[in-house]
């Protein structure tokens, strides 16, 4: 009898262990298609793809949990489309208005100079030219921007010697830097650098940011330029000793429209698009600009660009 009870309890402990084995092993089954599945929408999140979540496996639960993730990737993707086009849209709005108004503006400058070349003109005339010439060149930047953001405006790449710009646009300056007695840094190295690129758009991100430093450089009685080559990057930094920019502003100093309550911003930034239209250009040749402000001692714009391996 007690043989049989061995036997018994055998079989039942062996049940009981074949059971708990089974479902530890489902349990793990299950934590493993839950770390994949979670491995798997993390990786779609942060490359931003259109994939979607999949999971071969019987659970029912499992199965709408990925029904109902699938549903959220969707209705995010289709949200993303939707904003895409919107902004799409508006940028070539942006632009076509920037056109249309541009157009009657040019006219009106030129009748206004038709009009100082007479005889006994109002000395206000001046001041109506000059308050349309800033609006034209504010229109003239918001047309620029609109055509960069709106894809309308493709840069022709070509190969680039960032040497030769470099040394183009700050010889620009260099004649009222000396009649405003300010002290410039030239370090460009002979070893020529070269990097996939618009000759004009570099043009335009130097003449811009040099401009700047020239202004506030004034003050400080100093600018200066310098390129260098760091890994795979050659680097632009373009710098004064002028009144800087404070730290909370430098975090938003190439936003769009973004301005603050100094004058330096409004000499530097105008209406908020100068700075933009520099990094929009920098990001369309596969580089970025950024700023380091410390005021009356160091401010930096540094630019840097992919350079080509021949």
């Amino acid at each position: 009898m007690s043989q049989k009870i061995l036997l018994l309890l055998s079989v039942l402990f062996a049940a009981v262990c074949l059971a708990f084995l089974k479902e530890w092993s489902e349990r793990r089954r299950l934590q493993r298609n839950i770390r994949e599945i979670s491995d798997k929408l993390s990786h779609i999140l942060e490359e931003d793809t259109e994939e979607k979540v999949m999971s071969f496996n019987d659970s029912e639960e499992i199965k709408r949990l990925i029904t109902q993730v699938n549903a959220v990737l969707e209705d995010r993707q289709r949200r993303k489309a939707e904003f895409i086009r919107t902004e799409m849209g508006a940028k070539r709005m942006l632009s076509n208005i920037s056109h249309d108004i541009k157009t009657p503006l040019t006219v009106i400058l030129g009748y206004l100079e038709i009009m100082q070349m007479e005889e006994n003109t109002s000395p206000f005339l001046g001041k109506v030219q000059d308050k349309a010439d800033q609006v034209i060149c504010m229109i003239n930047q918001f047309f620029d921007l609109a055509k960069l953001e709106s894809g309308d405006a493709p840069l022709e790449m070509e190969r680039v010697n960032l040497n030769e710009a470099c040394r183009r646009n700050i010889l620009d300056f260099y004649q009222i830097l000396q009649e405003w007695e300010s002290e410039v840094e030239v370090d460009i190295p002979e070893l020529s650098m070269y990097v996939y690129g618009n000759n004009s758009a570099l043009d335009r991100i130097l003449f811009n940011l040099i401009s700047n430093a020239v202004r506030y450089g004034g003050e400080g009685k100093f600018v200066g330029i310098s390129l260098a080559k760091e890994g795979e990057q050659a680097v632009i930094r373009i710098f004064d000793h002028g009144k800087g920019i404070a730290r909370e502003h430098q975090a938003h100093i190439f936003d769009r429209l973004y301005t603050m309550e100094d004058s330096r911003s409004r000499e530097i930034q105008g209406n908020g698009l100068g700075l933009t239209i520099v990094k929009s250009l920098a990001e369309k040749m596969g580089g970025t600009v950024q700023v380091e402000s410390e005021p009356w001692k160091l401010t930096v714009f540094t630019v840097r660009l992919p350079l080509l391996k021949y």
